[in-house]
């Protein structure tokens, strides 16, 4: 069943409160049995990976009806329904939504404050009601923010794979130089470059310092392949090369994919064999700045609980 969004958490959430102090670890864990999340619901994280999804949700519930006097927090990391949000499911709704919470004053101003809804009033000044007023989104601000990264993402990644594929299979290889530089390998771009691409074996196209020390060696096949998926045979034969060298690492690059049967052809040797794809490739290339530069960054913050902990 899929997460549900932070309107639907809002009843179950104030419920829970209403028992006594909660903690949102607790809450989710509840929430979760009440909708029959699976393991793997349970566990999905935002794509920035620093919260999960369940979680956010349950934030952003608790968030918005604390904006109608709903829910208020008597200690760091805790909340509590108010005698007003014990009120309100003394009258039993069938759900709590943002057209619920704009029945309250203090959210309607809120709202309008927030630039969330349209004016909150008909045109003689009087209050909307909750049908009359603009509905949020399902999705709360952060999965907005979220989403529209990875749709900024996405689009990169289809223009550096493109812009890739303009250029020459050298200038590929120096690409990869740079990546393995920026991720920690060759030691320096200099090692790097003399290492990559000399090497003159057959299914090899370089072989570069694992650490800056030399102490162990990774060899490197790096290949444009367009639109063809890369099979077995291909990784077979980059695979032959190693052992012929008695090489015990080595990375294979494409700007396409890999087959089903390559990949798992990779699993079950005793060599240690990286498969880097088009989209991981510029997954890491936009990880570590490379081909890439930053335009603009976007500072969240949010309120810091340290600072406003008084000590008995």
């Amino acid at each position: 069943m899929p997460i549900p969004d932070y309107q639907t958490l809002m009843l179950p959430v104030l419920r829970l409160a209403a028992e006594g102090e909660r903690r949102v670890g607790e809450v989710a864990e509840i929430v979760a049995d009440q909708f029959g999340l699976g393991p793997d619901e349970r566990a999905e994280m935002l794509p920035s990976g620093r919260q999960r999804v369940l979680h956010n949700r349950i934030h952003w519930a608790k968030f918005y009806m604390s904006k109608a006097g709903l829910i208020a927090a008597p200690a760091r990391g805790r909340f509590i329904a108010t005698e007003a949000g014990r009120r309100v499911l003394a009258e039993n709704p069938a759900r709590i939504d943002t057209a619920f919470l704009m029945r309250e004053p203090a959210f309607r101003a809120f709202y309008r404050n927030e630039g969330l809804a349209g004016d909150a009033t008909t045109p003689d000044g009087i209050a909307a009601a909750p049908a009359e007023t603009a509905l949020a989104p399902r999705e709360t601000p952060q999965d907005r923010i979220e989403a529209a990264h990875q749709e900024i993402q996405a689009a990169l990644r289809e223009e550096l794979l493109q812009r890739i594929g303009q250029n020459s299979p050298t200038f590929f290889e120096d690409l990869i130089v740079d990546l393995l530089v920026a991720m920690g390998y060759g030691g320096s771009h200099r090692n790097a470059a003399a290492r990559l691409g000399r090497s003159g074996d057959g299914g090899i196209d370089g072989v570069i310092d694992e650490d800056r020390l030399g102490l162990d060696r990774v060899y490197v096949q790096a290949k444009r392949y367009g639109a063809t998926t890369v099979g077995r045979p291909e990784v077979q034969g980059f695979v032959g090369s190693l052992v012929g060298l008695g090489a015990s690492k080595g990375v294979f690059v494409t700007t396409s994919t890999f087959s089903a049967q390559a990949r798992d052809f990779v699993r079950l040797l005793t060599q240690r064999v990286i498969l880097i794809d088009g989209p991981l490739l510029t997954d890491l290339m936009i990880e570590h700045g490379v081909g890439v530069r930053t335009v603009q960054t976007v500072a969240l913050k949010r309120l810091d609980e340290d600072f406003f902990a008084e000590e008995g």
